[in-house]
């Protein structure tokens, strides 16, 4: 059985989309500085914090606040399945539609990430005290898509699939996957056919209807047709 896998949303251009690449572990990040005023930690300056935000990052979560009096951060994940919240402990931060009140640290080195009271609360040596995690209220956190775990067989992250291209057994080009959405058991591809006029295919994502992913391809082969 086939499955499309939602930790995330989908990565997003402009001002909160990638900023510049980071070759994984082996460029180092810069190292935060105290700010006393706030309670958070900056770095040094604003060119190493626009080269600290991954070229494959995915937006995971917003921040909604502090979470007690010691510094702890309740977030919201954008995915009923958060993996990649608790795998990744570089958590990179853009503003969201509600700037936060004190400027954010381009990354947040997170030390810890449990779920507590229908809650997910993470902890950052970065962040002191209760007034420094309400500094990130409504920030938007990314994490880099290689930092996400490894899928079982036949399981596939919606940010990997959205893009494709898909072609029937006949060989007929039918569009690009434009997003998918979740119908209880089983999410379906929505495909953007070539001709903008036409009506937009929606394709489950199952063994029946899909027989090939081919992600270095980008290719999704289907058992489908046009007047479906």
């Amino acid at each position: 059985m086939r499955r499309a896998v939602r930790p995330a949303t989908l990565p997003r251009a402009g001002a909160g989309g990638p900023a510049a690449a980071l070759k994984g572990e082996r460029q180092a990040a810069p190292q935060p500085t105290a700010n006393p005023a706030s309670g958070l930690a900056s770095n040094a300056t604003e060119a190493e914090e626009a080269a600290a935000f991954p070229d494959d990052g995915v937006e995971v979560a917003r921040i909604l606040g502090a979470w007690g009096v010691k510094g702890g951060i309740k977030v919201k994940p954008l995915a009923a399945r958060p993996e990649a919240l608790f795998a990744s402990k570089r958590w990179f931060l853009r503003a969201g539609d509600a700037a936060p009140a004190a400027a954010l640290p381009a990354l947040l080195r997170i030390d810890s990430v449990r779920e507590q009271a229908g809650a997910i609360v993470a902890t950052s040596r970065a962040v002191a005290d209760r007034d420094a995690a309400d500094a990130l209220k409504g920030a938007r956190v990314f994490v880099a898509r290689s930092s996400f775990p490894r899928t079982a067989e036949d399981e596939y992250y919606w940010v990997d699939l959205v893009g494709l291209g898909v072609r029937n057994r006949e060989g007929e080009h039918l569009g690009v996957v434009s997003s998918l959405l979740e119908t209880g058991p089983q999410c379906v591809l929505c495909i953007a056919p070539p001709d903008a006029k036409a009506t937009e295919l929606l394709i489950p994502f199952v063994a029946a209807y899909v027989d090939q992913v081919d992600l270095p391809g980008r290719m999704i082969r289907v058992d489908w047709q046009r007047d479906y």
